[in-house]
């Protein structure tokens, strides 16, 4: 259809109060609170289900309270949402905007209790500690059980999903008018325009997937990393606000996660003890069956290193004396599917792990007795890493675990920058008028690092904020 003289559309296709793009945590927090103030609600997802990376998410959410006082009542400590916003700076090496952690901290027990009270969300029993910092780790069996709470409370106000249509534009009034509408296609490539009368939430998350774009910011992270994203991960959105005049920051804060399946990416159920067993005495090897790294270093220097070997995949070992030290509730049942799925092997001696590997010849005995003197010293004469915490245990003996791991981009830390009320702001440092955005699409929460339960409860929080914003703006009525 041809446009207006403003540029805008002559007429829509259809409308709604309020247009949400992305149907992840964000995507429907944004659509739950916007639905909830009787808005009409439409939800655009390009991907052919909703959930993208938030249902393969591990299912942590940080808070450091809830509505029983969990953590109180079973003496676990305290904390504060000062305390964890305190932490959540650290993390980020302070570039994360005090402000907006300030928000997500003392706003993530209300999003909390939220999920659970009108969304029907499942929490496990246990608690867990957020790093070094309080217990305030409130984990669900997975990502999808977040997306399916908020899900339902769409649903309970008859906010409208529509799978399968991508974003292409954002229809501006003029360079300082507010957004009106969006221009979307469906996957026969049929374009339409959309009528926004209050406004726009951009819910799409980061750009992991994307391998051109990622390395437009971090030209290290070629094709030689996987991603633990889902294949819808590619940043567009961010390019087409920025059209309008959205402003960025922090695009080049790209997480990569040394410990992702290594052919798919994924962050599966092994992941999480080739994570964990490092605490305990746990090391990693290469192909040859040799360290290579201080397996306490950061994420990025673990993975960078483990490219530097030559050879995927690099193995984390550890045994069954570690994960004894390690046991929670779900230890037994996911070691064990770990080992039925092939994402773990198991042997009685670290001679029998390292031909389970094809290690050649008693390197890894080697490699193993080494460190087990290193431990014993309390000095790593390799890597220095360090060895003097009580946590620690020798590898000395059986029965060995190893599970096959490779690096992966994880998250993209930056995108567009928002304010404390989840607007989208231009290069001129002004609000786009009716433009919200939440979730890995934005940036200025996380900084250069994060503790993961961060990443379910920050776009949670600010995609509620977005939602009840959007829906306070007055109806839209010129176009």
């Amino acid at each position: 259809m041809p446009p207006s003289a403003e540029g805008l559309p002559r007429d829509w296709d259809e409308a709604a109060d309020v247009v949400v793009i992305g149907a992840g945590f964000a995507g429907f927090a944004a659509a739950a609170a916007a639905a909830a103030a009787q808005r009409s609600v439409l939800i655009l997802e390009k991907m052919a289900q909703c959930g993208g990376n938030s249902a393969i998410n591990l299912g942590d959410y940080a808070a450091w309270d809830d509505a029983w006082h969990r953590r109180v009542t079973r003496g676990l400590g305290d904390d504060s949402a000062e305390r964890h916003a305190a932490d959540a700076l650290a993390a980020g090496q302070y570039y994360g905007d005090p402000n907006l952690v300030g928000i997500m901290t003392r706003e993530a027990p209300a999003a909390l209790n939220w999920m659970v009270e009108e969304g029907g969300l499942r929490l496990h029993d246990a608690l867990h500690r957020q790093g070094a910092g309080g217990f305030r780790m409130h984990f669900a069996d997975s990502g999808r059980d977040f997306v399916e709470a908020l899900r339902r409370i769409t649903e309970r106000h008859s906010a409208v999903l529509r799978t399968g249509t991508r974003l292409e534009r954002i229809w501006r009034d003029g360079t300082d008018g507010p957004v009106v509408g969006v221009a979307v296609a469906d996957n026969a490539a049929r374009r339409r325009n959309i009528l926004a009368r209050r406004g726009i939430v951009l819910a799409t998350g980061g750009f992991g997937a994307d391998v051109a774009m990622r390395r437009a910011f971090r030209p290290i992270l070629n094709e030689v990393y996987n991603t633990t994203n889902q294949p819808g991960a590619t940043g567009e959105a961010i390019r087409i606000a920025q059209a309008i005049g959205a402003d960025t920051l922090h695009l080049a804060f790209i997480e990569v996660h040394p410990f992702g399946h290594p052919e798919t990416g994924r962050l599966d159920v092994a992941a999480r003890y080739a994570l964990r067993m490092r605490r305990h005495g746990g090391i990693i090897v290469s192909r040859s069956g040799r360290r290579f790294v201080n397996e306490m270093a950061p994420h990025d220097a673990i993975s960078r290193a483990a490219v530097a070997t030559g050879g995927r995949p690099t193995y984390s070992i550890f045994n069954e004396a570690m994960l004894a030290a390690a046991r929670e509730g779900r230890t037994d049942a996911e070691i064990t599917a770990a080992l039925a799925q092939g994402l773990a092997l198991r042997a009685d001696s670290v001679a029998g792990l390292g031909a389970a590997l094809g290690i050649p010849g008693s390197a890894l005995e080697t490699e193993v007795r080494r460190f087990v003197g290193f431990l014993a010293a309390r000095h790593d004469e390799d890597f220095a890493r360090p060895l003097g915490a009580a946590l620690l245990l020798p590898l000395d003996t059986g029965p060995y675990y190893a599970i096959p791991r490779w690096p992966a981009v994880h998250f993209t830390g930056g995108g567009l920058r928002i304010d404390t009320r989840a607007r989208v702001i231009d290069i001129h440092g002004a609000p786009i008028p009716r433009l919200y955005a939440a979730g890995e699409c934005t940036g200025g929460i996380h900084g250069l690092g994060r503790t993961g339960g961060n990443s379910t409860t920050a776009p949670i929080v600010f995609g509620r904020i977005a939602g009840s914003e959007v829906a306070s703006e007055q109806g839209f009525t010129r176009p």
